[in-house]
């Protein structure tokens, strides 16, 4: 052992899959797409607000700015990237576990911080170039005259 000891990480959220809802997309889509990938699509919906999520988790999905999530609270992940659908499955499966664990950790408090001494001397430095920058284009403006 090294010593170094790992902070406990919180176990997995696990989202129960009679909340998921599946479809088959079939033959929808524009022109000109593979038809493997057009007949394997997957569209996997999950409604937030109804899931057994704890409400905090619930809360952070909510105020995601993601366009998969629509005004009413739906989740909606497209996998149409593999020829079959058990692996389109998988995909937004594992997208939408992702997904919910990424939100799970709630954000650590960012430590207010002081501006160090080398960067306030930095900036009053930058400050006073550009202020004598400025008074010398006046004064030669002023000379042309």
């Amino acid at each position: 052992m090294n010593g170094s000891v790992k902070p406990a990480s919180p176990p997995a959220l696990v989202v129960r899959e009679d909340e998921v809802e599946l479809s088959a997309i079939r033959a929808q889509g524009a022109g000109g797409q593979n038809v493997n990938k057009v007949s394997s699509a997957i569209h996997l919906r999950f409604d937030i607000g109804a899931s057994s999520l704890p409400e905090d988790v619930k809360e952070r999905l909510l105020a995601l700015r993601d366009s998969r999530i629509t005004q009413d609270g739906v989740l909606v992940i497209k996998a149409q990237q593999h020829r079959t659908q058990d692996m389109n499955r998988l995909d937004a499966y594992s997208r939408l576990h992702e997904l919910v664990n990424s939100v799970a950790m709630p954000p650590k408090p960012r430590r207010a911080t002081k501006p160090s001494y080398g960067s306030k001397q930095r900036r009053l430095q930058g400050k006073s170039v550009r202020s004598e920058t400025k008074s010398l284009r006046a004064k030669v403006g002023r000379s042309d005259e």
